[in-house]
C-alpha cells in the first residue's frame, strides 16, 4: 500500500554559511523518511541552495520585514496544512500555532560552545556522529559546471586550485594580495600543483576585488567565475578541484560541502563554531585568537582589516598539509565524500520560485522527542554513535 506523505515544515537559516552547515538534516530526514516531502523556508541569499531537494513541494523566501512581520506572513502561508513535522533552526515561536505531529526548535544553550553542525544536528536529538553538510544538484548543473572548467581550445588542463577571496564583511577579508601570492607558490614552478589552473568564485560585487588575483595568473590558466555562477553551479564546479582556499564565507561551507579539500581563513570569527566541516579541512589563523579579535572590536562590525596577520606561509604549508593528506587517501570513514548527483523528485504543487543567486532572535519552545510518527509506520532516525574523527591540523576545529 503507497504510504500517505509525510510533509517536513524546514525553516533554515538566512546566512548562506549556515543554511549549509543545517542542510544534513534535510538529508537525513529525506534518506529515513522516503514518502517525506519538504517545504523550505529560507532568507533569499540561501533559498537557492534546495532547489534540487528529493521530495520538494516548495520553497518559501523570507525576507526579513519591520518587527516580527516576516514571521506572521509565514504563518499565513503554512497555516493551512497539517504537519508531520516542523523544524525551526531559527528559534521562533512559528511551530507553536501550526497543526503538527512533531514539532523540533533550536534554542540557545547558553555559555556552550559547540560546532554549528552539531549544534543544528541536536535539534533533532542526535547526540552521536552529526550528518555532514549535503547539498543536492541535478546532472545538468554538474555538467553545466564541467562545460565552464573544460580548457578551450590549446589551453593546458591541470588540478584546479579554487579561492574564494570575498567575505561579507571587510574584516574577514584576507589581502588579495596574499591570495595571489598563495597561487603563485602553489601553481608555479615547484609548487604542489604546479601546472594546474585558477579557478575564481565569488558574487558580482566581487568583480573589480578578484581583479588583481585574476590578471596574475598565467594566461589560458585562470577560470573566473566570479559573479557568473549560482551557488549550485559553484558547488558542483567545486566538486572538481583540488583545493579550496577562501576566507570563513558561505563559498568555504560550499566547498566542504563538495568534498573538496578546503583551508579555511580565520581571524575575527570563530572556527570552533564556523569550522569547515569535514576530515579534509584545515582552519587557520593568524597568531591572535578569536577573543583578542572581540577585544579590539567589541561588536565585530568596524571597519578594520583583521586579517592582516595571517602570512602567506602559514596557509601555503597548510595548503601542502591538507594535499599530502588528500593524496594519500587519509579519509577516516566518517569523512565528509562527493555525493552521487541525485535527480530531485517533481514537486507535487508549484513552488515558490527562489530568486537565483548572482551571487536569531528567538522565543525557545519546550523540546520534545523525535519519533516522528508517519500515517502507517513511524520512521525512526538511526545514527551511528561514531564519533566524528578529524585528522591532527593546525587550528581544525573541535566540535
Amino acid at each position: 500500500m503507497t504510504q500517505r506523505a509525510f510533509p517536513i515544515l524546514f525553516i533554515t537559516a538566512t546566512r548562506i554559511g549556515d543554511a549549509v552547515l543545517s542542510s544534513g538534516l534535510i538529508k537525513l530526514l529525506s534518506d529515513q523518511i522516503p514518502n517525506a516531502r519538504f517545504t523550505i523556508v529560507a532568507g533569499p541569499l540561501a533559498a537557492p541552495l534546495f532547489a534540487h531537494v528529493p521530495g520538494l513541494d516548495r520553497v518559501i523566501v523570507m525576507e526579513k520585514g519591520k518587527g516580527k512581520g516576516h514571521w506572521f506572513k509565514l504563518w499565513n502561508q503554512v497555516r493551512h496544512k497539517k504537519w508531520g513535522l516542523v523544524v525551526d533552526l531559527r528559534g521562533s515561536a512559528t511551530a507553536l500555532f501550526l497543526r503538527r505531529e512533531k514539532r523540533a526548535i533550536w534554542k540557545k544553550t547558553p555559555g556552550e560552545i559547540a560546532h554549528k553542525v552539531v549544534e543544528t544536528a541536536r535539534v533533532l536529538k542526535i547526540e552521536g556522529e552529526p550528518p555532514a553538510p549535503h547539498l543536492y544538484i541535478t546532472p545538468e548543473v554538474q555538467a553545466l559546471a564541467d562545460q565552464m572548467l573544460a580548457p578551450r581550445g590549446g589551453e593546458p588542463a591541470g588540478p584546479i586550485l579554487a579561492m574564494g577571496p570575498a567575505a561579507n564583511w571587510i574584516g574577514k577579508v584576507w589581502p588579495i594580495e596574499r591570495f595571489t601570492q598563495t597561487a603563485a607558490q602553489l601553481l608555479g614552478p615547484g609548487g604542489k600543483l604546479e601546472g594546474g589552473r585558477l579557478l575564481i568564485l565569488g558574487g558580482p560585487e566581487d568583480g573589480r576585488m578578484v581583479e588583481e588575483l585574476r590578471m596574475a595568473s598565467a594566461r589560458g590558466r585562470c577560470i573566473d567565475l566570479t559573479g557568473k555562477v549560482d551557488l549550485l553551479t559553484a558547488y558542483a564546479a567545486l566538486k572538481r578541484a583540488e583545493l579550496f582556499i577562501g576566507n570563513d564565507s558561505g563559498l568555504m561551507h560550499i566547498a566542504a560541502a563538495a568534498g573538496t579539500p578546503t583551508v579555511g581563513l580565520f581571524g575575527p570569527s570563530d572556527e570552533r563554531r564556523y569550522g569547515p566541516w569535514g576530515a579534509l579541512t584545515r582552519a587557520v589563523r593568524g597568531p591572535r585568537d578569536f577573543d583578542q579579535f572581540k577585544a579590539v572590536d567589541p561588536d565585530l562590525s568596524q571597519a578594520i582589516r583583521h586579517m592582516s596577520d595571517l602570512p602567506v606561509a602559514k596557509v601555503v604549508r597548510a595548503a601542502i598539509e591538507l594535499l599530502d593528506e588528500a593524496r594519500a587517501g587519509a579519509i577516516p570513514p566518517t569523512a565528509v565524500e562527493p555525493e552521487p548527483v541525485v535527480e530531485a523528485a517533481p514537486p507535487t504543487e508549484a513552488p515558490i520560485e527562489a530568486p537565483a543567486e548572482t551571487p536569531m532572535a528567538s522565543e525557545a519552545a519546550p523540546e520534545l522527542p523525535l519519533d516522528m510518527p508517519a500515517p502507517e509506520a513511524e520512521p525512526k532516525l538511526k545514527v551511528s554513535p561514531r564519533r566524528r574523527k578529524r585528522p591532527d591540523g593546525e587550528a581544525s576545529p573541535q566540535a
